[in-house]
């Protein structure tokens, strides 16, 4: 008799199992860019901590923290002491900013991506900066033989492998050292403006390529375009093989410009990134200021510039401040519901500065609910 009850307990017990609704967790990107530019959030370590709490606090789990701007590091780099002298941008000296915010972010289970925010840019207005003092023949040249600066922003020829494998030494020092959960680049890199690829070893690796013909003077040419912007998909998938054959878990990030532009000015064929693997995130800036812009955008990229499944990599950016511009708070709504209609759920924001002029909507409204980060971004990738 025992034994009959005891095996009717272990049946209503296994039905009971059965019965209970399995809980799943959602899953959503919500992060913010970290800047040290117009932002002192990085300028100290408990600036950091309330910076931390206040992304806890509004509903963020994935955080963009510079970590290269002004062709320095804001972490201690090796690369840069050997290159221009100076291992860290001179405020930070004596502090490691990366492993503090890392430490608080995880603390409160916040992912922490390392962005490379200059990329193939050495400085601003400055002619190149300490990198071309150091590297005269890594200074990108246009058609008439003059360093390209576009939009004040010096540049350096990332279609020369020298400079391509300085950038990814940077990107393999902080997979390497830092409990880091992804890096990122932008509209800087893998980027070059359009006008540039007329420096002596780009110009002789065409003619290699070409029956000793030279580059066409029209840097507009399409040929020439594709010539150039393929260099850069290549490289790429250079950053992606290299980052996950140290840790294939790190998510390799990137915030291009909107396609075409993107390549039409900066080469940057980054729909071809996705359908080629060599992205795990994709947040292109669709920095729009009115919704009927936004939505021209968003519809361009879901509708045909990536599949279905694609989709699942793509989180868009969008622009939260600039100066002194705020996006109003039915802007603001109005994007999140727009994205929630395609089922996209997360974007990214550019700048964290900008969370503190919208206290109580974050939190209370667009993410009040809880999201897990997304499980298909951080597992292995073969």
């Amino acid at each position: 008799m025992n034994k009959i009850v005891i095996v009717f307990l272990v049946f209503i017990l296994f039905l009971f199992n059965g019965c209970k609704e399995t809980v799943i967790e959602k899953e959503a990107v919500r992060g913010v860019w970290l800047t040290n530019v117009d932002s002192d959030a990085l300028n100290s370590k408990n600036n950091i901590i309330q910076t931390v709490k206040t992304c806890k606090e509004q509903g963020f789990n994935l955080i963009c923290v510079v970590m290269y701007n002004k062709g320095m590091t804001l972490y201690p780099s090796t690369t840069m002491k050997n290159l221009i002298g100076q291992e860290i941008d001179s405020l930070f000296i004596g502090r490691d900013p990366l492993k503090e915010l890392i430490e608080e972010a995880h603390k409160e289970n916040i992912k922490v991506i390392a962005w490379f925010e200059f990329g193939f840019s050495s400085s601003y207005k400055l002619g190149g900066g300490k990198i071309v003092a150091a590297k005269p023949n890594w200074a990108s040249k246009n058609n008439e033989g003059n360093l390209v600066t576009k939009n004040g922003f010096d540049w350096i020829n990332g279609f020369d492998p020298e400079v391509q494998q300085f950038m990814l030494s940077l990107i393999k020092e902080v997979v390497t050292n830092y409990d880091i959960d992804g890096i990122q680049g932008d509209d800087r890199l893998p980027a070059m403006p359009v006008e540039a690829g007329y420096e002596e070893y780009t110009i002789n690796k065409y003619m290699e390529e070409h029956n000793g013909a030279k580059p066409p003077k029209d840097f507009r040419d399409s040929a020439w375009v594709n010539w150039r912007a393929n260099i850069l998909n290549n490289y790429m998938g250079e950053i992606y093989k290299t980052v996950k054959a140290i840790k294939p878990k790190v998510i390799v990030s990137m915030a291009p410009s909107i396609f075409p532009w993107s390549k039409e000015e900066y080469l940057q064929d980054w729909p071809m990134w996705v359908k080629q693997g060599y992205v795990d995130l994709v947040i292109p800036q669709l920095y729009r200021q009115n919704i009927d812009d936004y939505i021209k955008i968003l519809d361009d990229i879901v509708k045909t510039q990536l599949t279905k499944e694609e989709l699942k990599k793509f989180y868009p950016g969008i622009l939260l401040k600039v100066g002194s511009y705020y996006p109003s708070e039915q802007l603001l709504k109005d994007m999140i519901k727009e994205n929630r209609k395609r089922d996209i759920n997360g974007e990214v924001f550019f700048f964290y500065e900008g969370l503190k002029k919208y206290p109580n909507i974050f939190k209370e409204q667009i993410y009040s609910d809880k999201v897990i980060f997304p499980h298909y971004l951080v597992k292995e990738q073969k």
